[in-house]
């Protein structure tokens, strides 16, 4: 008896420390932004290092990421931020910077397809970038 007791316990425990899902976590703030798109070539990025973003990752092709400009870093689209783009699915990662002349600006990574970065062109679209929640509405 004791023991099914420990069992009941033990589970009802392990169960309600479980992780809360990744979107409780955070809060999703909208922003419009500018969004163009680049490639991993050395006339678009560098020529010693096209594959090296600005902050040292080794790009390829097939990655969800984004770059972007310098003044949506301290509204905190910092680094390895998640973004959801309203136009595509799944969840992209800011992995570089972009040159300081742009601003509210995106730079979405299109890999080694020049013609689908030329297709995209430059829009205006609506992103939403995780910020997480305040310690004190995790306790919750």
């Amino acid at each position: 008896m004791i023991k099914q007791l420990f069992i009941v316990v033990f589970l009802s425990i392990a169960f309600s420390c479980s992780e809360k899902p990744v979107n409780d976590k955070y809060n999703w703030v909208p922003l419009e932004v500018t969004a163009t798109a680049y490639n991993s070539l050395p006339y678009q990025t560098s020529y010693e290092h096209p594959a090296i973003t600005a902050w040292g990752d080794s790009i390829k092709p097939g990655q969800k990421w984004i770059a972007v400009s310098r003044d949506l870093l301290k509204k905190g689209l910092s680094y390895n931020t998640m973004v959801k783009i309203d136009t595509f699915e799944g969840v992209y990662l800011v992995k570089d910077k972009m040159h300081s002349r742009w601003r509210n600006r995106i730079d979405i990574y299109m890999g080694e397809n020049i013609k689908l970065a030329k297709e995209w062109g430059r829009k205006k679209i609506t992103i939403t970038y995780a910020v997480e929640k305040d310690s004190i509405e995790r306790i919750k």
